[in-house]
């Protein structure tokens, strides 16, 4: 539902001030979308507890729930590159709104027992395979670069070997996959055959209507915002780096002993300057 959608449901319980609200977020939705309650307040001239209240009734917690509400879709709605690059530059304060709001999300996909759900395949599996669309191939290979240093049988899978390499995937090995909206055919079909044979799927993507979230239990939602024409790997990056660092853990001595081989080979390879 579009913002004004949502405004239209609600007009016959808006007082004049929020009207006035509302007629400044239709005619630009980034003051919502990337803007602070005071950015907002001070734009339409009226006071934060007003921007508040307007939230309240458009049926939302608070401004930060509107807030992320109107800037998903909007970021739906210029998913192109194409699009997105039409479009005004985003300033660096909304830069920086949507990378803080990004890696919240991380930490709240990885709260309670969530990290230790999503390590557990990978620490048990035999072989590890790893897959990834386009826009989320950055937090993809930092997983790789770093759990292949802390355990073995790792493969970040590619198309031109997928074929020879998954004739020996089966089920006691997990696939970890990235990807987001717009999903990859190649990389929804990649981890649907994992599926089919038996691999535990570990998924990291965007929300409960991706195309990963139906082939497993296993998975985390995360949000990806736009800098500029395209989309930010900062946040599959967080999300890696954090998984590695709980195989890690998990693995313990296992782990320390392999890095410890590893360095040793690093240093008599002159691996190093």
């Amino acid at each position: 539902m579009s913002t004004g959608d949502l405004i239209a449901r609600a007009r016959t319980g808006l007082t004049p001030t929020d009207k006035k609200i509302a007629e400044a977020v239709i005619a630009d939705e980034t003051l919502l979308a990337f803007g602070t309650v005071s950015d907002l307040a001070d734009h339409v001239g009226t006071s934060r507890p007003s921007i508040v209240r307007f939230a309240h009734r458009l049926g939302f917690d608070g401004y930060t729930d509107l807030q992320r509400y109107v800037r998903s879709n909007l970021t739906q709605r210029l998913a192109r590159p194409s699009v997105r690059i039409r479009h005004e530059d985003p300033t660096l304060a909304a830069a920086r709104l949507g990378f803080e709001d990004a890696i919240a999300s991380v930490f709240e996909a990885t709260t309670g027992d969530e990290m230790a759900k999503l390590a557990h395949p990978i620490v048990k599996a035999e072989t590890v395979w790893i897959v990834s669309g386009e826009t989320s191939r950055a937090g993809a290979y930092a997983f790789y670069s770093g759990v292949s240093i802390v355990r073995p049988r790792v493969h970040f899978l590619q198309s031109h070997t997928m074929g020879t390499d998954l004739s020996s995937a089966g089920p006691d090995d997990a696939a970890v996959v990235f990807d987001f909206s717009r999903y990859r055919t190649a990389a929804i079909k990649t981890a649907t055959i994992l599926s089919d044979l038996g691999v535990a799927i570990v998924a990291i993507t965007d929300g409960p209507l991706s195309p990963l979230a139906s082939l497993t239990d296993t998975w985390c939602e995360i949000r990806v915002p736009g800098v500029g024409p395209f989309d930010s790997s900062v946040p599959a990056v967080a999300l890696a780096e954090l998984l590695v660092a709980r195989v890690a853990a998990d693995l313990q001595s296992e782990a320390a002993d392999r890095i410890d081989r590893i360095e040793s080979l690093w240093e008599s390879s002159d691996t190093f300057v």
